[in-house]
């Protein structure tokens, strides 16, 4: 019998559609990425909180700004490493279980952080290592489990990154309201708890994919692998360099990928200040207690915000459970009790609010803005793109780095008042809620853009390399955001809050311009690719 989908029998039973077996991978993304972006949010609060009376590091913002660039940099060259070891030794299904196995102790190591700070770099290091095994991996499997190249496979990914955003937008509220109102431990402790759980509901369900994921056909040494493959691809490299060198159009098409790789630099340079100087401004300059009609206010936004979402992924979760319970049951308990955990820190978190006469919004909250204005907007830019309006691949980037420098703008407008070299300010949150709205629309106009452009462009057996070269443009950008984002004291004193934005302003919309003149080479360059 052919069966619909990869994967066992199981697998061809549907939810919303699309195998089960995609679901499996949702919750175990969003798992880790709630994992992720929990720890995220706290990082730099916690390193440059007071070491009396907050509990932190007490760190300068410079120090814990450069760690952070480190860190965020870090996890996507892990990535390329962890790709080449899954491909070569362990296969996708062994190599997210390790990665998953890892960030789970990387977590509960900096938890442990209170009793000697080694924990917290070890923590830091166990993070990275097992983000490189599992990041890169899952996302193969899903392309796996469908057989055609079609819609319906866009769409599968389409709802794999509704999981990412979903986990993304749960760590953030969660794991940074219990740092901060709590304590930073268990805030780090409660990242990990989940992704262990997600790891769990991955391991006793991945029968699902039947042979999906396995590790390669018979045992290679691993030294004899890496060399075999540093021969392989120096073969590939000179074959497409001679084939390039002959043909006008690869040659181009190369030359697009790599605009597109230095730009996106520019992007994510500035936007990655979201977990950076973004936060530190959230947390030092901006006026977050409220009190009466705007503390009631925020308290009914921030319970919708948070159960609808929520009430979503539970019947999700429960269709998940009429197609599996019966073949994978102890997989489904231990993803119901990770369920049954968070409604209950939900319940406990808007329950302790409501109580509260006036509210103190968490310096971590407004980070869930970039996930929920993804999801809210995410499907009217589909639409776009999908329509007769769609602009083209040079175009969407320009765009989106216009509307990125105008989200700093707003930032900069927002400082005006801050006064020379001040350490505290009050500025009304509505300048960072407009910020996080613009830089989000940004990345929608950006997102389908450079991923997609290097699967086309790409010739087939360049395609792996190509997609690390963006890797480590990546990089470059998150490493340089944290080095950027650590002057924010001495321009601060030197020149004000508001010219420290307006960098971020200037540079991105620059780039933007930039990208519109070239639009039409790039065009022309491409040769037929949309």
């Amino acid at each position: 019998m052919e069966f619909k989908f990869g994967g066992s029998a199981t697998n061809q039973k549907t939810v919303l559609g699309h195998p089960s077996g995609l679901f499996v991978l949702f919750f175990t993304e969003m798992w880790e990425r709630f994992s992720y972006y929990g720890m995220r949010a706290l990082l730099v609060l916690f390193l440059t909180a007071a070491i009396l009376g907050e509990g932190g590091w007490g760190w300068e913002r410079s120090e814990a700004l450069i760690l952070y660039g480190w860190y965020t940099g870090l996890v996507y060259i892990t990535p390329i490493i962890g790709g080449f070891i899954a491909d070569k030794f362990t296969g996708y299904r062994n190599a997210v279980v390790i990665g998953a196995f890892l960030m789970t102790l990387g977590h509960a190591s900096m938890a442990l952080e209170v009793t000697a700070d080694s924990f917290f770099y070890i923590g830091l290091g166990l993070l990275i290592i097992g983000n490189g095994m599992f990041k890169p991996n899952i996302s193969s499997m899903v392309g796996q489990l469908y057989k055609s190249q079609g819609k319906e496979k866009d769409a599968g990914y389409t709802i794999f990154y509704m999981g990412i955003n979903a986990g993304a937008f749960l760590g953030i509220l969660l794991c940074g309201y219990i740092g901060e109102k709590v304590g930073w431990h268990y805030g780090f402790g409660l990242a990990g708890i989940f992704m262990f759980f997600g790891m769990l509901q991955f391991f006793f369900a991945q029968k699902i994919f039947g042979r999906i994921g396995l590790s390669p056909k018979g045992t290679q040494d691993f030294d004899d692998a890496i060399e075999d493959s540093v021969e392989e691809t120096k073969d590939i490299i000179e074959e497409v360099a001679d084939h390039a060198s002959k043909s006008k159009i690869t040659a181009d098409r190369l030359k697009v990928i790599g605009v597109f790789s230095f730009f996106t630099i520019f992007f994510w340079w500035a936007f990655e200040q979201a977990g950076g100087s973004m936060t530190i401004f959230a947390a030092d300059y901006t006026d977050r207690l409220l009190t009466g009609d705007g503390a009631t206010t925020f308290k009914i936004v921030n319970t919708l915000l948070t159960v609808v979402p929520m009430l979503i992924i539970t019947w999700v979760l429960l269709m998940l459970f009429k197609q599996t319970f019966s073949k994978f049951a102890l997989s489904n308990l231990l993803l119901g009790t990770s369920f049954v955990i968070i409604w209950g820190i939900v319940i406990w978190m808007l329950q302790k609010e409501f109580t509260s006469e006036e509210s103190e919004v968490p310096a971590s909250w407004f980070g869930i803005l970039n996930s929920f204005f993804i999801i809210a907007f995410a499907p009217l830019f589909s639409k776009v793109w999908e329509s007769k309006y769609n602009p083209t691949g040079p175009v969407k980037f320009a765009i989106g780095l216009i509307l990125l420098g105008l989200g700093f703008g707003i930032l900069a407008y927002g400082s005006m008042g801050i006064p020379l070299g001040a350490k505290t300010a009050s500025v009304s949150m509505i300048f960072l809620i407009l910020a996080y709205l613009f830089h989000t629309l940004g990345e929608l106009c950006v997102s389908p853009v450079g991923l997609s452009y290097v699967s086309k462009l790409a010739p087939l057996k360049l395609v792996g390399m190509m997609f690390g070269i963006w890797f480590v443009a990546n990089f470059i950008a998150n490493l340089t955001a944290g080095w950027t984002g650590s002057y924010i004291d001495p321009i601060v004193e030197e020149y004000g809050m508001s010219t420290f934005f307006l960098i971020f302003t200037a540079i991105p919309v620059g780039a933007g311009i930039i990208m519109l003149i070239l639009n039409r080479t790039l065009i022309r360059m491409m040769h037929g690719i949309r």
